[in-house]
C-alpha cells in the first residue's frame, strides 16, 4: 500500500478528553477514544511515520499523537491471571486466540487452592514513571486491566461456571473475590499516578440479544464489585470507563448504579450510539459508536458521510468521543479507519 497523506495537525490536550468523561461541557473538538488497535505498526506504515528503531512503546506514542488522540494505552508489568487453555489459529489477517466454552483453567478447589492469583507487590510500575520523558505535552496515560466476570470466566470456563453457580456456589463467591481484590487494588495502585488521566476497564457481559449470565448472577456476585472499583478510582479524583460488548438492556440501570463515568462499545444492530446517548447520555457520557461491519463494508467515502452523521447526532452538548463500535480490530480497512478520523477531526470541531 503506498504511503497515504496525513494532515491531522494535532494538539494534545488530555482536558478536552475529561470534559467529556465529566460531561462538563464541550471541548474544543470530539475527542477520539479506542480501547485498543491491533494494526499501529500497519497504519503508521501507511502514513509513513514507522521507524523499526523505535520501540514497541515509542511508536505506539507516535501513532497516538499523530492520529489525534489526548492519551496512550499503558500498563504496568507483571499483573495478569495465567491461563493455560487459550487456543490459536490463523486467519487471513493474522494470528487470533480464543476459548472454547468447555476450557477452564480452574475447574476444582484444588485447581483453585494452587492457583498462582497475581501478586500487586511483584508488578513492575516503572513504566508509569519512564514514560513521562517521552510523552508529549498534553498527553495523559490510560491504564487498563481485564475485567474482574472476564477473569473469572476465562479461568473457569463458560461451562465451568454455568455449573458452578449451582453445584458449587462458594466457590464462584471466592472466585469473584480472589480476582477483584487484585484487579481493584491493581487499578487503585495505577491511579495513584500522575501521569494517568483516566482508567479504562474491560468487562463484556453480554452477546447479541442478552446477558452471558443472568443479571441476579451479576447483581448477586458482581456488582458490588463494580461499585467498589469505581469508588477507589473516584477517591484518586479519575475518572473510569466502563467497556462491555453485548445486549445489556436488562442491566443499564444496574450499570449506571456503579457510577461508571463513561460506556463503551455499542452496535447498531443492539443499541445504536445515539439512542443509548439519547436515554443515558445525562447519567454517563458514551464513547465510539461507529459500527464495526459499517467501517468494514463501507467505502471511505460512505465512511466520511457517516462520521459526519454520527458527530451531528451524538456531539451536541458534549459526552461523546468519536471512535469504532468495539476496538481497531485488525480486519479493519486502514483508509476507512483514518478517513474516520481525518473526518472527525475536520467536522468534529465546536463552534465557541
Amino acid at each position: 500500500m503506498p504511503i497515504r497523506f496525513w494532515n491531522i495537525k494535532h494538539k494534545p490536550d488530555f482536558r478536552r478528553m475529561l470534559k467529556v468523561l465529566k460531561r462538563d461541557g464541550v471541548p474544543d473538538r470530539v475527542p477520539f477514544f479506542e480501547l485498543f488497535s491491533n494494526i499501529e505498526d500497519e497504519v503508521l506504515k501507511v502514513i509513513g511515520k514507522y521507524s523499526e528503531n523505535d520501540t514497541p512503546l515509542q511508536r505506539h506514542i507516535t501513532y497516538m499523537y499523530l492520529l489525534g488522540y489526548d492519551y496512550i494505552n499503558l500498563n504496568a508489568d507483571g499483573f495478569e491471571f495465567p491461563q493455560i487453555v487459550w487456543r490459536k489459529t490463523m486467519t487471513e489477517e493474522g494470528e487470533r486466540g480464543y476459548l472454547l466454552a468447555s476450557s477452564h483453567t480452574i475447574g476444582s478447589r484444588e485447581d483453585f487452592e494452587k492457583y498462582p492469583f497475581p501478586d500487586i507487590s511483584k508488578a513492575d510500575f516503572s513504566p508509569f514513571e519512564k514514560v513521562k520523558k517521552i510523552l508529549p505535552e498534553g498527553m495523559k496515560v490510560m491504564p487498563s486491566s481485564g475485567g474482574i466476570l472476564e477473569n473469572v470466566m476465562w479461568l473457569l470456563g463458560y461451562e465451568g461456571i454455568s455449573f458452578m453457580l449451582f453445584e458449587n456456589p462458594p466457590l464462584v463467591e471466592d472466585m469473584f473475590e480472589e480476582v477483584a481484590t487484585r484487579v481493584i487494588e491493581y487499578l487503585d495502585y495505577c491511579a495513584s499516578f500522575d501521569i494517568v488521566g483516566a482508567i479504562r476497564f474491560g468487562e463484556d457481559m453480554g452477546h447479541r440479544t442478552q446477558t452471558l449470565l443472568s443479571p441476579e448472577v451479576y447483581r448477586k456476585y458482581l456488582f458490588p464489585w463494580h461499585k467498589k472499583l469505581v469508588e477507589k478510582v473516584h477517591k484518586r479524583g479519575k475518572p473510569i470507563i466502563f467497556h462491555s460488548c453485548g445486549n445489556l438492556t436488562d442491566i443499564w440501570d444496574d450499570i449506571l448504579d456503579c457510577g461508571w463515568d463513561a460506556k463503551h462499545s455499542f452496535e447498531d444492530v443492539i443499541e445504536p450510539v445515539w439512542e443509548s446517548k439519547a436515554k443515558y447520555g445525562d447519567c454517563i457520557a458514551h464513547l465510539g459508536g461507529f459500527d464495526m461491519d459499517k467501517i468494514c463494508r463501507m467505502s471511505e467515502d460512505e465512511v466520511r458521510k457517516h462520521t459526519r452523521w454520527l458527530i451531528e447526532k451524538c456531539a451536541p452538548g458534549g459526552g461523546w468521543a468519536l471512535g469504532t463500535g468495539n476496538s481497531v480490530a485488525n480486519y479493519i480497512p486502514i483508509n476507512n479507519f483514518l478517513a474516520m478520523l481525518e473526518e472527525g477531526y475536520i467536522a468534529g470541531k465546536y463552534l465557541m
